[in-house]
């Protein structure tokens, strides 16, 4: 990245730390296979292992950990192969949730984003699991008809934290879409949880799944105990493992640069996506009346500043934000709303320089 330019859009990817970069060089220049049954392709094994072992502790995470190239191989591993009969999920989860689970259920949010759980008054299995008794060709042979609810616990449009441990489950399985929390937050208590390398300081391309009952997916691969088919990344899981090591506790930081914003962005006539809502301090979303996104991140483009609109796997399109259509907003002012994510180097003069030229902008605006 240029020297003179500004950063901040970690929500889409963050800088890899330099104990991340020096573990993956170090890893780059001795690795073999760790499939492999000779000396060297058994050192990478325990060197894998001992990756293994240490990404759980760092995450205080007490099941198995399967390896995988990111976020959203671990959503479609974890919710393309679940044993269940039902998936009941949000409207407001990521792109690669939605596509993974196309046709199941969308639990509604309300203006904060906050889902809402109509299905609390009955367990949400009694309805599959009497059709089914009735017709057993409506099973598709699974075994376990539990249902499977995929809750995001940030999310990565306008950070909002979702209270998972709220949420009444009647004995269904939780997924969790941590990719934005993982390494942030302490990780709620769910049953499968995916999370990506590159969001908290890793390198790109990996990531991994959380599971406590490897009996909760179908196994497909040959490697990662079954689960995964492909040789492991050896350096990037290495990396990752250190990344999760050598993570400070910046958000309290974060928190303070993030209100100083937030009183900016208000006091220059901006709207605050979410502003009442329990917000992770390294995202938000604003939305500057009279001016479209599209024209914002041209605007702070040229200024030497990188923000984004939305989601980066789909911001490139500039398509209206279906998480501010789910919350209530219309097309046109959701159009109008930019992201803005911190770092861990994210300074006070950073917060400062984007909100001259998001104040500047807005004036133009006005006028």
């Amino acid at each position: 990245m240029a020297a003179d330019r500004l950063y901040l859009d970690h929500a889409a990817t963050t800088p890899m730390l330099a104990q991340a970069q020096a573990a993956m060089v170090a890893a780059m220049g001795h690795w073999a296979n760790p499939s492999s049954p000779h000396a060297d392709g058994r050192a990478a094994r325990a060197a894998l292992e001992e990756a293994r072992a240490r990404i759980a502790a760092a995450l205080g995470w007490d099941g198995h950990v399967i390896f995988t190239s990111g976020a959203s191989e671990a959503i479609a591993i974890g919710l393309g192969r679940a044993k269940a009969g039902r998936v009941v999920t949000s409207a407001v989860e990521h792109d690669a949730v939605l596509r993974v689970t196309k046709g199941a259920e969308r639990l509604a949010v309300d203006g904060d984003g906050i889902v809402k759980t109509p299905v609390q008054a009955e367990p949400v299995e009694a309805p599959l699991l009497s059709q089914e008794k009735q017709n057993p060709s409506t099973s598709s042979g699974r075994t376990d008809h539990k249902t499977v609810f995929a809750i995001q616990h940030v999310n990565n449009e306008t950070g909002v934290i979702q209270p998972l441990d709220q949420i009444e489950r009647h004995g269904a399985i939780l997924f969790a879409d941590c990719a934005q929390s993982a390494g942030k937050l302490p990780l709620p208590a769910a049953d499968m949880i995916a999370i990506s390398g590159h969001k908290f300081g890793g390198p790109p391309g990996t990531g991994a799944l959380l599971i406590r009952d490897l009996a909760l997916v179908e196994a497909s691969g040959g490697q990662e105990q079954g689960y995964r088919a492909g040789t492991e990344n050896l350096p990037a899981i290495l990396a990752m493992a250190a990344a999760l090591e050598a993570r400070a506790d910046w958000l309290p930081g974060a928190a303070i640069l993030r209100a100083r914003l937030d009183a900016g962005i208000e006091a220059a006539g901006g709207v605050i996506v979410a502003r009442d809502a329990p917000r992770i301090p390294a995202i938000a979303s604003y939305r500057m009346p009279g001016l479209s996104a599209r024209a914002q991140l041209i605007q702070f483009d040229m200024a030497g500043i990188s923000v984004s609109a939305g989601s980066a796997c789909s911001s490139g399109s500039l398509k209206t934000s279906h998480v501010l259509h789910a919350m209530g907003w219309d097309e046109a002012v959701a159009s109008e709303v930019v992201r803005v994510s911190f770092g861990p180097q994210t300074s006070e003069g950073d917060v400062d320089r984007f909100l001259a030229a998001w104040t500047a902008m807005a004036a133009r605006a006005r006028r």
